[in-house]
């Protein structure tokens, strides 16, 4: 059977049509259990940076849900320090695509900033005030560049912001053995107990270069043959934690984990 080239034009643009519409449709349908997992990933991070599972615990979505009925999410307005209760029903932020978005995120200046490669953050970010009876603390999120790559964790302290409970990284393309090593259980258990910050907000904690801890207190003993990612993730903590990040917020932050949160 012959058929004329618009036949044979209409129909392949027809298929075509047809199937883009398919995988349009199964990926729509597939957002929201993307979307959900993510959240899932994110809530078992900031469980195991606070100490309140194990690193190689895998709990259920309904485990998870039980756990969060003791943490609340708050955002931090990183200009003025302030702090609201986050409804995720009525608020639409997110602090990662937010900081890319014009009229969402702000240009960051500063020598901490350049060491980071932090150009832009959001202007609203979010963090976790851990509730659990004898485990209370706080979840901040935390990036910056490593060697090649952008690190993505979470730095936890207690109410008083004055002690390391734990760090984590959860995404990261560091050389594996090398910079990838921020990811091992070995290296992350040097931090629980080390100074975090004084009341003034100055960050005490730093990681130096392998062999080279003068102040067990303070400093986290570099990993072997990754100076330059070990040295980043001070960088990084140095500027999450000045005035154009959590800095401002720090105050009420004490206040909001020991007695709630005011929006």
């Amino acid at each position: 059977m012959n058929f004329s080239n618009r036949y044979i034009v209409l129909f392949a643009a027809t298929l075509c049509l047809a199937l883009s519409l398919v995988v349009s449709t199964i990926a729509v349908s597939l957002k929201e259990t993307q979307d959900a997992n993510k959240l899932l990933d994110k809530r078992t991070m900031v469980l195991r940076v606070a100490g309140l599972i194990e690193r190689e615990d895998q709990p259920t979505p309904e485990e998870i849900a039980t756990y969060f009925e003791n943490i609340e999410t708050v955002v931090v307005d990183t200009n003025t320090g302030n702090l609201m209760v986050f409804d995720p029903e009525t608020m639409k932020i997110d602090p990662r695509k937010d900081a890319k978005a014009k009229g969402l995120n702000k240009k960051t200046e500063g020598n901490w900033a350049k060491k980071a490669a932090i150009k832009t953050i959001a202007e609203k970010q979010l963090i976790y005030l851990i509730r659990t009876p004898g485990k209370e603390c706080v979840a901040f999120p935390i990036y910056g560049n490593g060697l090649w790559s952008t690190l993505y964790g979470f730095l936890c302290l207690k109410p008083e912001l004055d002690e390391v409970v734990g760090i984590i990284y959860y995404e990261q393309k560091e050389t594996a053995g090398l910079g990838g090593e921020v990811e091992n259980p070995r290296w992350l258990a040097h931090w629980p107990g080390k100074k975090g910050l004084t009341a003034e907000g100055e960050l005490l904690v730093e990681v130096v270069k392998n062999g080279k801890v003068v102040d067990e207190t303070t400093q986290v003993d570099g990993i072997s043959g990754s100076t330059i990612t070990s040295v980043a993730v001070t960088f990084m903590l140095e500027f999450w934690f000045s005035d154009q990040a959590y800095g401002k917020a720090l105050g009420n932050i004490r206040q909001a984990i020991s007695g709630g949160t005011n929006e």
